[in-house]
Parts: C-alpha cells; sequence; structure tokens
C-alpha cells in the first residue's frame, strides 16, 4: 500500500491540539475549547428551537405547562419561524458576498487592480445572459455583465436567471410548487416579513419559502459568486498544494488571509509573490515570506495558486498559537471575534478588511477596489516589519502537513472524463464516461461532503471516519470548505489515498488520474456540486432525486449551511445530517424536514449523530436508488 510517510490520524491531530492548548494556557489566553467548556450547559429551548424573542412580549419558551407564547404562537410556529430565519441569513451571508464581488467586477479595468482573467467564461455568461460581446471591448462587457447580476437580487419582475441551468423538471417542480425563486433580496425579505410578530404560523408555508429562499442562494448568489470569482481570478485547474499546520515556516514571514472573499486575498498573494516584498523581508532577517490560508479563503487561493492551506474554521486560533504568524488578514465569515484578543499575548497583527466584520481590538483596513494593491503592500509590509517582533520561546510549529490535489470544479472534471473516453469521441464534454462506472457498479454513487468541523462533537472525527468508509465502498467524494480541508488534514485528497478505496474506485482514479475525494472549491462553490449533478442528471436522463448521489454535513454548524442544505434538498438531492437541526422541540418541524420536503422537491434531510450510523444510510441510500434505477 503505498501511502505518504506518514498518514495523519484523528490522535495526532488532537495531540498537536492538546500542545497548542497548553501554549494559550502558558500565554494566558483562552481558546474554544476554555470557552465550550463555560458553556457545557446548553439551552434546550434554544436546542430545540422554541425560544422566541421576536417581540418584546416575551422572550416566550414553549414548556408543556406554556404550550404558547403571548401572541398563540405553538412550538410549531415559533421552531419553523427560527428556522426560516436561519435560511434567511445564511442566504444573505453568501449573496452578499457575491454583490460585493459583482462590484468589483464593475471596475474592473486593464490596468488593474483588479482585471478579467477567464475571458471565455466572460463571453460565455454573457452570451448566457444576453448581453452583446461581438465588436465590444471585453471590460465594457464585464461592466454590463456585473450590471445585470446585481440586478438579480432586486428586479422587480422575474426568476433568478441561473434557474434556467437546471434540469428541466427541476424547473417545473419548482414553478408548480410555488418556490421558483424570484429577486435575492426579496426572497430574504419575505422570509423576515412572514416571521414578523402577527404573521405566518404555519410550518408549511415557512418551509415553502425557506426552501424557496435557499434557491436564491443555490442557483442565485452562490451560482453567481462562482462564476464571477472564475472570470475575475481565473477558473479553478487542478494544482498540488500542502495542508495543516506543519504548512507555517519558522524561518519566513509569515501571513495568514483567513475567511471567504477572495477580492482581499487575490491582490495579497500578489504582493507576497514579488521579489520587491520578498527582498524586503529577507532584509529584515527572513528567508523570505509564506502566505498561507485559512477557511474557505483558503481554498480560493489554494485552487488558483497552490497556496497552502493552514487549516479550517477550528483551526484558526492554532493558527495563531504557534508564535510565528506575523499577520492575520482577515475579510468575511467564520472569523472568531477572540482571534484579536488571543493575537494581544503574541506579536501577530490582527486586521480586519470588510466593514462587514468588524471586531473589538483588531486593526482595520477597509479594503477599496481602486486602492486595493497598495492596500494590500501596505499590509505585507506591517507583517515584514512585525518579523523582528516574534517571540522565539512561544514558538511551535506541529510537525503535521499532508499534501493534497486541490480544483477540480465542472469544467475540470469533464476534461479529465474527456480524457479516458478514447474510444467514446462522440461523447466528449459529457459526463457518459462517469454514468458508466455508476451503471455498472465500478462506481455505487457519489456523495458530496461540505461544511464546518463542530466542537459540539468529536472534531473532524465525523468527517474522516464517514470519507473512509465511502471510499472503502466505492463511492466517489467530492468536498467544498472545511470538509476539504479536513481531507486534506488526514491525507485523503492526494493520487496516494487511492489505496484507501476499493476495488472499482481505485480503479477509476487511477485510470482517470484523480483522487477518490475531488476539491470542488470554498462553501459558496457548491454551486459546483449542483451543476455537477445536473450535467449528470441531463446527460443520463435521470431526474436529479433518482440519482445515486447525496449531500452530507457531518459537523454543519453556521446558518450558511442551513441554506445550503435547503437548497440541496430543493435541488432534489437528500442531505445527511450528523448534527441535529434547530427544531427538536416540535415534531411537526421535525416531520417536515425529514419527509414533507419529499412531496414538494423529491428530497429530505436524514440525520444520525451517530458518524458509523450515519454513513451505512448514507450506503443504504444509495443502494436503494441504485435498485430503483434497476442497475
Amino acid at each position: 500500500m503505498k501511502l505518504n510517510e506518514h498518514i495523519t490520524t484523528i490522535e495526532d491531530v488532537e495531540e498537536v491540539n492538546a500542545r497548542l492548548h497548553e501554549q494559550a494556557v502558558q500565554v494566558g489566553a483562552e481558546t474554544y475549547q476554555d470557552r465550550v467548556k463555560t458553556q457545557a450547559t446548553h439551552c434546550k429551548f434554544g436546542e430545540g428551537g422554541i425560544c422566541c424573542k421576536n417581540c418584546s412580549m416575551g422572550p416566550c419558551r414553549i414548556t408543556p405547562k406554556a404550550p404558547r407564547g403571548i401572541c398563540g404562537a405553538d412550538a410549531h410556529a415559533i421552531a419553523a419561524r427560527n428556522y426560516a430565519r436561519s435560511v434567511a441569513a445564511g442566504t444573505s451571508a453568501h449573496s452578499d458576498h457575491t454583490r460585493e464581488l459583482l462590484h468589483v467586477l464593475h471596475s474592473a479595468k486593464p490596468e488593474g487592480p483588479y482585471t478579467i482573467k477567464d475571458e471565455a467564461k466572460l463571453k460565455a455568461l454573457a452570451a448566457e445572459w444576453d448581453v452583446k460581446t461581438e465588436g465590444r471591448d471585453i471590460y465594457d462587457v464585464a461592466h454590463e455583465v456585473a450590471m445585470v447580476g446585481l440586478m438579480e437580487f432586486g428586479k422587480p419582475e422575474g426568476f433568478q436567471l441561473f434557474t434556467r441551468r437546471a434540469p428541466k423538471e427541476r424547473q417545473e417542480t419548482w414553478s408548480k410548487e410555488g418556490i421558483l425563486p424570484r429577486a435575492i433580496d426579496r426572497e430574504i425579505a419575505t422570509v423576515l416579513h412572514m416571521t414578523h410578530i402577527g404573521n405566518t404560523a404555519m410550518p408549511e408555508a415557512l418551509i415553502r419559502q425557506g426552501l424557496r429562499a435557499s434557491l436564491s442562494n443555490g442557483w442565485g448568489g452562490s451560482m453567481i459568486g462562482t462564476e464571477i470569482t472564475d472570470i475575475l481570478f481565473g477558473t479553478p485547474q487542478e494544482r498540488e498544494t500542502t495542508g495543516d499546520l506543519g504548512v507555517l515556516d519558522g524561518d519566513r514571514v509569515n501571513i495568514v488571509v483567513h475567511g471567504h472573499d477572495p477580492a482581499m486575498s487575490e491582490m495579497v498573494v500578489a504582493v507576497c509573490e514579488t521579489k520587491e516584498m520578498n527582498d524586503l523581508a529577507k532584509s529584515v532577517g527572513a528567508k523570505g515570506i509564506n502566505v498561507v490560508g485559512c477557511c474557505c479563503t483558503a481554498n480560493e487561493v489554494a485552487m488558483r495558486h497552490g497556496i497552502p492551506m493552514a487549516g479550517n474554521f477550528l483551526q484558526q486560533e492554532n493558527v495563531i498559537l504557534t508564535g510565528v504568524i506575523e499577520l492575520m488578514c482577515v475579510d468575511v465569515q467564520c472569523i472568531f471575534p477572540a482571534g484579536a484578543t488571543l493575537a494581544e499575548c503574541f506579536h501577530t497583527k490582527f486586521v480586519t478588511t470588510s466593514p462587514i466584520a468588524r471586531i473589538p481590538g483588531a486593526i482595520h483596513v477597509e479594503f477599496k477596489t481602486e486602492s486595493a494593491l497598495d492596500q494590500a503592500k501596505d499590509l505585507v509590509k506591517m507583517a515584514i516589519e512585525n518579523f523582528k517582533n516574534r517571540d522565539a520561546a512561544k514558538v511551535y510549529i506541529p510537525p503535521l502537513k499532508q499534501k493534497a490535489v486541490v480544483g477540480y470544479p465542472t469544467d475540470q472534471i469533464i476534461r479529465r472524463l474527456d480524457g479516458v473516453t478514447n474510444s467514446h469521441v462522440d461523447v466528449l464534454g459529457s459526463y457518459r464516461p462517469a454514468i458508466d462506472a455508476i451503471k455498472s457498479g465500478v462506481l455505487r454513487g457519489a456523495v458530496g461532503i461540505v461544511g464546518c468541523n463542530n466542537p459540539r462533537v468529536r472534531p473532524e472525527f465525523s468527517h474522516v471516519e464517514i470519507m473512509k468508509e465511502l471510499l472503502k465502498n466505492d463511492i466517489l467524494v467530492v468536498a467544498t470548505g472545511c470538509a476539504s480541508q479536513v481531507a486534506t488534514k488526514y491525507g485523503l485528497m492526494n493520487n496516494d489515498s487511492k489505496w484507501f478505496c476499493g476495488d472499482g474506485l481505485r480503479r477509476v482514479c487511477t485510470l482517470v488520474g484523480i483522487p477518490p475525494i475531488l476539491h470542488m472549491g470554498a462553501c459558496v462553490d457548491i454551486s459546483r456540486i449542483l451543476r455537477l449533478v445536473a450535467g449528470i442528471s441531463e446527460d443520463w436522463g435521470v431526474p436529479m432525486p433518482e440519482l445515486p448521489i447525496v449531500g452530507c454535513a457531518p459537523e454543519w454548524m453556521s446558518e450558511k449551511a442551513v441554506s445550503i442544505a435547503n437548497y440541496v434538498v430543493s435541488s432534489g438531492i437528500d442531505v445527511y445530517l450528523g448534527i441535529e437541526p434547530q427544531v427538536t422541540g416540535s415534531s411537526e418541524m421535525m416531520e417536515w424536514i425529514t419527509q414533507g420536503t419529499r412531496k414538494i422537491t423529491g428530497a429530505g434531510f436524514i440525520i444520525n449523530t451517530d458518524p458509523k450510523e450515519l454513513v451505512q444510510s448514507i450506503i443504504e441510500g444509495i443502494e436503494a436508488k441504485r435498485t430503483a434505477l434497476g442497475i
């Protein structure tokens, strides 16, 4: 069995976590582990979703003795309202991310700082959105495309343009069920209006609006964001990188880009790669600059530049605790406010760059598109000047590091499949080779594993156990966000990891030249997974709900995850959850999210907090779909 020299285990990671926590104790800092202990007794009303504070008559909590709030809302209404608001918040996060990128595209010009990196994709999108390109300057086209995209947020009539990318069966289902998404901002505002005091108390109506709002994310905001990011910064191609805390370098200036918005990180990476800045770093005694990523920003820069991924959501404090970070530069989403306080215990400069994520104690430098490159230079210089302040007594770089192959958008997967079609030249540019492998049983199916890591459970254990079991059972995995970084940390996202697979999946990976877990990008890029499944559905002629393809979020934690899970279910794809949604206080809501949505979209949630049982239910679900297809 050919593997890395040492494959990281969950015990290895936990040993490093314990060592870094000792470092925190020694410098008088607290970490999420400490805060977990102080929050150990969770509010049961909050867990069940049956506490309402949507007006000042309360808060109202539902108990057997108090089955209704002051307004008369029962547990089912309250849980449904809270759930719908989570969908709206998650939709707003991903979609507002995209709004900013569209403004960046609108400001793009040949002299920079932001330019067009993928003209072919821009022209293809322009054609799809009826924007004329012939005889026009590419930047004029870009600016008009940006305005069309911005109109998707507030247009007074019509539906999301990208829903036309979905298979006809999905479009007809959404239209028939009244959940075809309109303007993004309208769907978010409708959720908030419906959940205001004195409005909807019927779970079904809130479930339906939640599905509709989520679709404006998956087939709207997120999908637009992915397209615009590719146009601005280049469509990812497969490339090698490394991951985990061992990517930090004790001899270099270490700069961390953290968050989700690539507009800032792209500028920082570009500056860090210049000879001028590396020479400046050498002038202060460093051997150069080492820029690394954290969270989804890490995925963005890894798949476009091969930048190492230092860690995911729960690793962000550990990155600082190594004592070698000169600068942590953050943008939006999934950023611990505690990071600024923790940085004060070291020499680390903690810099926020967006008005969306202001944090007490941080240095704030608001990124502006017109001055982004100059601002990035200032930040990198700040890091270089800070190198001399590093305290050797506080330095500990863990020895854990694994290699990974990243960057598999649908375009890249198609190219890889085309490379092995040989005599099937008539199906170049399709998913037929993958479909043939599934139909023959060489591959049993596929699972999209997404989502965060979560201290409510043993962090990352569920991800790793589920991934390994799926690979062993010849099930291909595609991953985004923090889940992809888990796969990297444990040596599961490189070409050597095919030896974890069953015979069928190993054969496919060897033939196609891919790892068994395909990195598809950041969490906003789950829209790529939608397009992948839609493409397979159309090439196979099988509706999306009938395909042996499912989604799984073993340790989800954010409101974005609630929106994502809903748009995946709305797309007809079952979603397996390892953390219970906060609706358990309502039997009606539990019924709606697990069974009721099946009557609307053909899919629902399957929930099990035991990873061994959850993965078995995934395998059984895929086999049941195969049986129904007669394969």
